[in-house]
């Protein structure tokens, strides 16, 4: 059902309500089933949604330094199992409007944690008209990340430069707990997308 939804006329609203009718492991399954057509079709579908904030990442009454868990699917062109994956996000204890976090995959092991900064894209039109959040991986965490999160290194280290490095996630809200993104290496567009479902 999600998929013939994707690639009509339905609108975002109406998907919206499909997914928050369901549980969590119930978005999940949905979504992990889409293709990259789709996954490119609900990220333009999700221009027409609220813009995303740091609420839909962490939610307010998450302290700092308190690990929130979004499970996510992407497009990428590798073997399956290896396109699922989490990112991980928490409040700085600076109280700015931004979160740290980074990858947890079965690649982390070998690619690194990929550590990224969540920021909003006030004041650059462009990035606006992409998502009002981005996962900006130029970045990684200048402060205290949660106990038992991996150590922060810089993504121009190890083989994770040539995955993460110089890469921007371009956020949209899909519905309440689902997010979408969209890759960009530098100012380009990668046209490869993945969902996010953030846990109950």
């Amino acid at each position: 059902m999600l998929s013939r939804m994707l690639l009509d006329s339905t609108p975002l609203p109406d998907i919206a309500r499909h997914l928050e009718g369901l549980t969590v492991e119930g978005r999940r399954e949905a979504l992990a089933a889409t293709t990259r057509a789709e996954q490119r079709a609900l990220f333009e579908k999700a221009s027409a949604a609220p813009p995303v904030t740091l609420e839909d990442f962490v939610p307010s009454r998450i302290g700092p330094r308190r690990e929130v868990r979004h499970f996510g699917r992407n497009t990428l062109p590798i073997p399956a199992p290896l396109r699922f994956f989490e990112k991980r996000f928490a409040r700085p204890e600076d109280g700015s409007n931004r979160a740290f976090g980074f990858n947890e995959s079965p690649t982390r092991g070998l690619l690194g944690p990929g550590y990224f900064v969540l920021i909003a894209c006030d004041g650059n039109e462009a990035w606006m008209a992409r998502g009002a959040m981005v996962v900006d991986y130029f970045q990684v965490p200048d402060g205290s990340v949660p106990q038992g999160w991996p150590a922060v290194v810089p993504n121009r280290q190890g083989l994770q430069r040539f995955v993460y490095q110089g890469t921007r996630d371009f956020m949209r809200k899909v519905a309440e707990g689902v997010l979408i993104g969209a890759a960009y290496k530098g100012e380009k567009s990668l046209d490869h997308y993945f969902t996010l479902v953030r846990e109950g």
